[in-house]
């Protein structure tokens, strides 16, 4: 039984460890991206297409292609 109690102890005191490390590496800056702002203006941007259609502005079209393929 005290084996457990040895071993919760040593793995609380890892994770910590590990915890404090973590926290210095953050506000050291260590996951700051200063790379990606640079070269965004390299990438392109999306283009948005403003596709709103009526319903009924389709099914008009539709009409008129069919008519106009009849004659």
């Amino acid at each position: 039984m005290s084996v457990i109690y040895l071993l919760l102890t040593i793995s609380i005191v890892v994770a910590l460890v590990f915890f404090a490390a973590f926290i210095i590496s953050v506000r050291s800056g260590q996951y700051d991206d200063s790379y990606t702002p640079s070269v965004r203006m390299l990438f392109e941007d999306e283009v948005v297409k403003n596709t709103t259609i009526k319903p009924d502005t389709k099914i008009k079209k539709s009409i008129q292609l069919n008519k106009k393929q009849n004659l």
